[in-house]
């Protein structure tokens, strides 16, 4: 049987599993999805491990949507560009290939409400973030980007032109658009945290892209100030969807509902 699943640290609040394993079973699939808890010091061994199984696929998630580059034996030009992968493809001659639908992902929702900022700002500087700011580029969108981290926030922003704003003076930017990236807000011992404790003034919409619990801090403060929301439970839709076509050629309507049934659990 074949095997796909999806790689992080943590990875119990996925809903990656339900997914991909209810789909896999309405199209009569002989594949079976799993979540792999892998820290960072466990990597290596993880993709040894891949190499030797009948591991056909993986989502990847925080904290490795950078560091499994190396592992990879190709990356589309996607997954090139942005610097990151969330998705494994294996080939049919054992090639391990790095793609990226977390770009697909995040602009759905957008176009979805007709939505094309001109100017946006990101929290955040992993994986995530990379892929946000290359799909608001395709938009055209002026991006200003913020992380704790200066020199990893600035690389960033040389990196794929957009302006690094320090993390205690995010607060200076208004923008139409704010991303949160980071995990704060996620199911968790984060769960209370949130990556804004400003007020919200002068912003139109708010993007979440934690999607456990669906309504975060971020995104509940956001609400009770008026402005559009959008949580990450939609990017998670389509990004699944995406990831499952590459790899099995089938297109996947995930139902929002059941989706959201199944995140109220946490």
């Amino acid at each position: 049987m074949e095997i796909y699943g999806i790689l992080g640290h943590p990875v119990s609040h996925s809903l990656s599993p339900t997914i991909h394993n209810d789909g896999f079973a309405s199209k009569g699939l002989g594949k079976t999805y799993h979540a792999f808890d892998v820290p960072v010091h466990g990597l290596e061994t993880f993709m040894s491990c891949v190499r030797s199984l009948p591991v056909h696929g993986l989502s990847v998630t925080i904290p490795h949507k950078e560091a499994i580059l190396p592992f990879m034996d190709s990356l589309t030009p996607a997954a090139r560009d942005i610097g990151a992968v969330n998705t494994v493809i294996r080939t049919r001659d054992n090639h391990l290939v790095g793609d990226n639908t977390d770009v697909t992902g995040f602009l759905a929702p957008l176009a979805g409400q007709g939505i094309k900022p001109e100017t946006a700002l990101v929290l955040g500087a992993g994986g995530a973030a990379r892929a946000v700011i290359y799909g608001l580029g395709q938009l055209g969108t002026t991006v200003f980007v913020s992380c704790r981290t200066m020199a990893t926030g600035v690389k960033l922003a040389r990196a794929m032109n957009a302006t690094f704003v320090p993390w205690d003076d995010r607060s200076s930017i208004r923008a139409q658009l704010l991303v949160n990236t980071t995990p704060l807000g996620m199911h968790g011992p984060l769960q209370a945290a949130s990556p804004w404790p400003f007020s919200l003034v002068g912003y139109r919409i708010c993007y979440d892209l934690v999607y456990t619990p669906r309504m975060t801090p971020f995104l509940q403060q956001a609400r009770s100030e008026n402005l559009r929301i959008i949580s990450g439970l939609d990017m998670f839709i389509h990004q699944a969807a995406a990831q499952f076509h590459l790899w099995t050629g089938q297109p996947l309507s995930i139902p929002r509902a059941a989706v959201l049934a199944a995140s109220r659990l946490f």
